[in-house]
């Protein structure tokens, strides 16, 4: 019980990353390769918040979420506006992309250095719990709930409210939603907002789990980050939180039962014995293909 707990806390962390990753996919056919410096430098942030900014981390999470948000919107305004009218567009911004995320890991080593940093002493209550025989604190919880929060109302804009029809229209055809009035630089901005206030919220919440940030830390969780939006489905928010929960749960069963060297290699093999058996996804549908 212990186990599945901690694999639910630590794959909610993981599709919450990955839900901002395939936002922007999913809406835009855009691969943003500088979501993981932006899950990076929000740690750096929040700690820096809490640390010299004297406020609580309830206090430090909301403002991290504005902050996301905004650089969302640096991003998509320096790295893929000024190239969406070329005929390589989406691979010239996943290239711009890069080199926008060397640029902000490169002023974060500036700012805060190479070392480890770490949220002060008391940032959080050392409150735990005990459910089913198995310990909980209530920086796990906190996590877990403002993870499934976050998802759960990103799910609702998406499918119900008139920024979501506009983004699904967008999805679907970026002409066409134009020509019906739709203000596609508006909505394709809004969405990377979102995206990184996302990724940025994982960042801290990552952060607060093992109670350290390092700027290497958005680097790792990528790959964990692509393999989930892959096996749930390219551009699926459901694919995308399934994804997370099983891969955290494979790794931490790995880690309990075989060792925490082959943490990686289990995770990963599993997804490909998933690719092999649905290659499109768990939630992706099979596109017809076009002469």
């Amino acid at each position: 019980m212990q186990q599945l707990l901690n694999g639910l806390f630590i794959g909610s962390i993981y599709a919450l990353f990955a839900i901002g990753f395939t936002l922007v996919f999913g809406i835009l056919d855009r691969l943003n390769l500088a979501h993981p410096a932006v899950f990076a430098a929000s740690a750096f942030v929040g700690i820096e918040l809490v640390e010299r900014g004297g406020l609580s981390i309830w206090l430090a999470l909301p403002l991290v979420f504005v902050i996301g948000g905004i650089l969302g919107l640096i991003i998509e305004r320096v790295a893929f506006r000024p190239l969406k009218d070329r005929p390589d567009a989406h691979f010239a911004g996943l290239i711009s992309s890069i080199a926008l995320s060397g640029v902000f890991i490169a002023l974060l080593q500036a700012r805060y250095g190479p070392d480890t940093r770490r949220f002060p002493a008391g940032s959080f209550p050392d409150t735990r719990f005990e459910i089913l025989g198995a310990q909980v604190t209530l920086v796990q919880v906190v996590i877990t709930a403002v993870s499934v929060l976050l998802m759960v109302g990103l799910t609702w804009l998406v499918s119900r409210s008139r920024l979501g029809r506009g983004m699904r229209a967008v999805a679907e055809n970026p002409t066409a939603a134009r020509v019906l009035g739709l203000n596609v630089d508006r909505i394709t901005a809004i969405t990377f907002a979102i995206s990184s206030a996302l990724g940025a919220v994982a960042g801290v919440l990552f952060a607060m789990n093992v109670n350290s940030a390092q700027l290497t830390m958005g680097t790792a969780i990528e790959l964990k980050g692509l393999a989930v939006i892959i096996v749930g489905g390219m551009g699926s928010l459901p694919g995308a939180l399934i994804g997370g929960l099983i891969l955290g749960l494979t790794e931490v069963f790995a880690v309990q039962y075989i060792g925490s060297s082959w943490r990686d290699l289990i995770a990963f093999g599993l997804l490909f014995v998933i690719l092999l058996v649905r290659p499109q996804g768990l939630f992706g549908k099979r596109r017809a293909r076009e002469v």
